[in-house]
């Protein structure tokens, strides 16, 4: 999708968007409001049902570097508890 995103398990829990002003990260419902709550304007919620089950969007520019190694460890750890994502392989075999 031309930006960078972090995985665990096969599963995107944060990504950096092109521009490099925004990024986000996908946390819980309940660690998004506490993470808008104590620091607006750095994280806002992501618009309609993304926003909803906890798309955060971070504002870089405002952001402090411990906050987001904070908000990326949270949704790192939401997300490795998932099952692996089932891989199919859309590579042809070698002959």
């Amino acid at each position: 999708m031309d930006h960078p995103d972090f995985r665990a398990n096969g599963r995107i829990f944060a990504t950096l968007h092109g521009d490099k002003k925004w990024g986000m990260v996908k946390l819980t419902p309940d660690d998004q409001q506490e993470f808008v709550e104590t620091h607006p304007g750095v994280f806002i919620p992501e618009k309609a049902a993304w926003g909803r089950a906890g798309g955060t969007a971070i504002r870089l520019a405002a952001a402090d570097e411990e906050v987001v190694g904070d908000a990326m460890t949270r949704a790192w750890q939401q997300t490795a508890r998932n099952r692996p994502v089932k891989r199919t392989s859309t590579r042809r075999k070698k002959k």
